[in-house]
This record gives structure tokens, sequence and C-alpha cells, in this order.
């Protein structure tokens, strides 16, 4: 645990105790801050009593004595309207911040040496931190990895020298922390995504631009328009900028093309990694996901042989392009977190014959964005609520059956791929769907995927591979 003392002896209110508000709680506590918490949900309240923490409805709390609101980041700061936690504290003047805002001050105070490392985009995020982190142990360096991704931030160890910090930052995260200061800031793209908490995509792009505004060097993907424009304005600003791509040839940067890394420098281009027969980083997602952690080494003075080395052996993350079973040319792939059509798009690129299991809870604009990859889907699987508006997407386009659930969508699927006669098939859950309507989240889908792989007849003879 990272004990915060920069509010010891003060008061401070924090709204919001699942996980990260619970953690962020005792951490203040710990620090010498006197906590008072509360929640919406009664059980939440209890369990943070029973744990030792001062709990009281924040609006019988006296908040002239309050030094900040700490304020759990799936609660609402701006949009669709403020919650009311946060009307009180600003009424009175009091700051709002988050845990990424308190471990920022920390790192300050107790080691601003200690090399932070600050991750965000709308997708690839989680990969993308996953393979730094792994990077950096392969080459026997100390490595704390949290935030967004696992263990909440303030649960790591304290800052000291030498020990290397790598935080996920979702926009919730980085709304709630005005000062956030890494030392490699790294942005990996942009598309709509959660503007029901930011209002529109003007203000979510804006957010994200804070991770690397204030970081000392700024890596920043360049497939899309919006972060190439992020791009361009801090170099206008004067900021130290690497651009890195998935999908483009820079003259400046780090980019992938055909399956390789390339490192791009006063006008001469190496190739500095080989991506091939890394089936973690396969696709132009990937390519992104592996040229934005090998900028962001390089920026650390990490010599590119030794990043090169360390990348063949990344494990990849559960749920996101994860190959869990071959049945001889036929590979099992559980994407789940593939909660966008953004995502999943990436998902169907990287696979010329895929049997697609998708579905769910709808987003915005469903998946007619997809139509591109349409000729990659040997026939489509619709599961959940958003089925019948998927069907009517794919309908002439694609063939489909509606399967309802996972498990007849895997059944489904495998029992058309045994007759297919191709050199590769891809059985692929991205479903482009939040999971609410059938799974309480994605993690879930997706063990519920791996599961219904697993009970397939003849599953003895599948080779599991995770």
């Amino acid at each position: 645990m990272i004990e915060v003392t920069t509010f010891e002896v003060q008061t401070v209110a924090l709204f919001g105790l699942g996980g990260s508000g619970l953690a962020t709680a005792k951490a203040l506590q710990a620090g010498g801050a006197n906590v008072v918490c509360f929640d919406d949900n009664e059980t939440r309240v209890a369990e943070a009593a029973a744990a030792g923490l001062k709990t009281q409805d924040l609006k019988t709390l006296d908040w002239s004595g309050v030094s900040a609101l700490v304020l759990a980041p799936g609660v609402p700061l701006t949009h669709p309207v403020p919650h009311w936690s946060v009307d009180l504290a600003r009424n009175a003047g009091v700051e709002v911040i988050g845990d990424v805002e308190l471990f920022c001050r920390e790192h300050r105070k107790l080691c601003p040496e200690a090399p932070f490392i600050a991750i965000t985009g709308t997708n690839g995020k989680s990969t993308t931190t996953a393979l730094i982190a792994h990077l950096l142990r392969e080459l026997g360096l100390d490595v704390q990895m949290g935030g967004n991704i696992g263990t909440p931030v303030l649960e790591l160890e304290p800052p000291r020298p030498g020990r290397h910090y790598v935080v996920e930052c979702s926009s919730y995260q980085i709304d709630l922390a005005p000062t956030l200061d890494p030392t490699v800031g790294l942005h990996m793209n942009l598309s709509p995504d959660h503007l029901d908490r930011h209002g529109t995509l003007e203000n979510y792009a804006a957010i994200k631009e804070r991770l690397v505004a204030g970081a000392k060097v700024a890596i920043v993907g360049v497939d899309d328009g919006l972060s190439s424009m992020i791009a361009d304005r801090l170099e206008l600003a004067r900021k130290p900028v690497c651009r890195i791509a998935g999908e483009r040839e820079l003259t400046a940067g780090i980019y992938a093309h055909n399956g390789r890394l390339i490192e791009a420098h006063d006008g001469a281009q190496t190739e500095v990694a080989l991506l091939m027969g890394i089936d973690s980083l396969r696709g132009d997602h990937n390519a992104q996901n592996a040229a934005a952690a090998f900028a962001c080494l390089r920026a650390l003075e990490i010599p590119a042989d030794k990043i090169a080395a360390a990348m063949k052996n990344f494990p990849g993350l559960h749920h996101r392009m994860e190959i869990v079973a071959r049945t001889g040319r036929t590979l099992f792939i559980n994407d789940s977190k593939a909660t966008n059509a953004d995502a999943a798009a990436r998902a169907l690129a990287s696979f010329d014959r895929i049997y697609w299991i998708a579905g769910g809870r709808a987003k915005a604009g469903g998946i007619s964005s997809l139509d591109e990859y349409f000729p990659n889907i040997a026939k489509a699987f619709l599961i959940g609520e958003a089925a019948e508006e998927f069907a009517k997407t794919l309908d002439g386009h694609v063939p489909y059956a509606v399967s309802g659930t996972l498990t007849q969508a895997v059944r489904d699927a495998a029992a058309e791929a045994a007759e297919d006669g191709a050199e590769e098939i891809a059985i692929l859950l991205s479903p482009a769907c939040a999971s609410f309507d059938q799974y309480a989240n994605f993690e879930l889908r997706g063990a519920a995927f791996v599961n219904a792989v697993r009970a397939l007849p003849g599953g003895g003879n599948t080779q599991e591979v995770a």
C-alpha cells in the first residue's frame, strides 16, 4: 500500500466504496488523514465501517473543514449531471480529485525520480500497459503495474529509486487528476466512447490529452485524426513527442509495417523488432500496441535489441485477442473485452476466415462501421439483446444465425467450422457490445466462452493454449 501522507491530519471526504474507493480510503487513513466515507450502496458503507473506516452521510458533513473530496472514478463528475457529493464539494470550494491524483502527489513527495509511465486511449491501453510491464520485468527491473488494470494504484508498493510504475488511466481517472505528470505519458488512440460521461467527443478527447500534456515525454498514436492533432499541438508547445503507428508509415517515430517495427529518425529507417510469430501481438492494433511499448522503453533509454528480445514471449492478456484453444486448423479466440465496434474491428482485421460471435447490449452506432471487414466473416452467430439489430445490418452481406446464447453460439460456430476447408479458421468472440444483458462484466462473458469451448464434443482432443 502507498500511504497517502499529503493529507495528514486533514479531513478528507470520500465517495464511492467499490474496489478502488475502499483501497483509497485505507491509504488515506494509513497516511494520517481523517477520512469520512460514504456510498449510495448501504452494503458497501457497512463493509467500510467493518474495515475500521469512519462512515457518514456526506450530506450531513460540515464541509467548511474538508480539504478535499476524493471521488471514485465510476461516480459522475460532470455528465450526465454531477453527483450530489460533487455539488456539495464545489459549493464549499473544496477540490474534487481521485486516486491517481493522490498517487501523483505521493510520487512527487517520496521519490519523483522513480519512473512513472501512464497509459491511456480508447482501445489497446490494457494490452499496452501489460506489455510495457512485461518488458520491464523481463529486463530485470522493479515493476509495479496497476490503475485501471487490475490493482488499484494506491495498493501498489511505495515509490523508491529504481521502481517503475506502469499505470493504466481511464478518462474518468484523468478527469480527477489535475496534476497528472508521468515521466512518460502514452496516448494510444481515440474513438467515440463514454460520451454519456463526458458529453461530447471533443470533451472526451480533451481529457485524454491531459495525460500526455503533463508528461515529461509524450508518446502519441497517430493512426486516427484526433490523436494526430494531439501530437501536433504538443509539438507546437515544444513538448518532446514520439509518434507511433500500427497502420501508417512515419518519417519520424516508431511504426509497424508487414510484421516489423521500424524506428524512423532524421530520414533513416531501421528495423528494430520482428512481430511475426508472436501470437499475442497479431493484427494492426497489436502492432500499434507493440510500437507504443517499444517507444516507451526507448524513452527510458533502454537499448532496442533488449526490448525486441523481451517482446518475443509476451503472453498477452485474458479476454483481449486471447487464443484459448486450437483444434486442428481452428483457433478459438476470446476477445470479450471488445465492447464496442472499434475494438471488434481490430480483431476482425486480424484473421482471414472468421466465424464471428457477436452481440450483447449494443452501443451507439451498432456494427454498421464494420462493413469493410464483412468479407473476412464466413458466418456470424448472434447473441443477446443486439441480435435482431445486428441481423438487419448483416442481412444480404454476411451469412448469420441467431444463436441467442453464448454457449449455443460456440456450438453452432464449431459445427460449421468443422466443415470448412480453409487453412486457418478463427472462431472469434468479439462482441462489439457491452455484456450487461447476459453477464455482469466482460470477464465473466469471456470465462463463459472458454467454458463453452472446453465443453464441446470431443473437447478432450482440443489443445488448450491458455
